[in-house]
């Protein structure tokens, strides 16, 4: 199967481009009947909620995919390398037309290997430079006397908010801290901060 993947902002005239590029590139290269799969830009939408992850799951070995630039697969280098490792490890033919290259298949597999690696050290190297930009921010926090951490005495969010009155009024009964907690689903030690921190009682 061949599949051409559209990736658009609300812009018809975006769509209609990139679907007469893949149809010319299929028409020229001899690739047969286009499926096409449309996807609206959002910045909101994880990538397995997105149309192109379902559609590289339901690819086999063989099968063809087609876009019209690198950038219409993902939104981030990362993300990007991620989804062709997917595809490689999956046998899928992968033409991006403005590059001008092709991944996968037989007659690819030194140019595919090679990306593969690359890919796999990219992002090893992404993470590695997160890491590194978090700790070094955090030592300059440090090193200009902000305290790190949650501030003492800040009331962290729990799903037992809103059950205050209840908890006391249980306590105030002398009903264990650990019948409480198994009362309300959580574990003895979740209630026992909660009621600390929100100076119910004595635990």
């Amino acid at each position: 199967m061949v599949y051409g993947y559209i990736r658009v902002s609300t812009q018809k005239q975006d769509f209609n481009n990139q679907k007469h590029g893949i149809l010319e590139y299929a028409n020229n290269n001899n690739l047969g009947s286009i499926n096409f799969i449309e996807e609206t830009i959002s910045s909101r939408k994880k990538y397995e909620d997105r149309n192109i992850s379902n559609l590289i799951a339901s690819m086999v070995n063989g099968d063809v995919l087609i876009v019209s630039e690198l950038s219409r697969l993902g939104r981030s280098l990362l993300e990007i390398m991620s989804i062709f490792k997917e595809l490689l490890e999956k046998g899928i033919i992968t033409h991006i037309i403005k590059s001008n290259f092709i991944i996968g298949g037989d007659d690819n597999k030194i140019q595919s290997s090679v990306l593969i690696f690359a890919f796999g050290l990219s992002a090893e190297i992404e993470r590695d430079l997160i890491s590194q930009r978090t700790k070094e921010a955090l030592a300059n926090k440090k090193a200009s006397g902000a305290k790190l951490g949650r501030k003492k005495g800040s009331i962290v969010k729990s799903k037992l908010d809103g059950k205050e009155e209840e908890i006391k009024e249980l306590l105030s009964k002398k009903v264990s801290v650990a019948s409480i907690a198994k009362i309300n689903n959580v574990a003895r030690t979740t209630m026992v901060n909660f009621i600390k921190g929100r100076k119910l009682g004595v635990c």
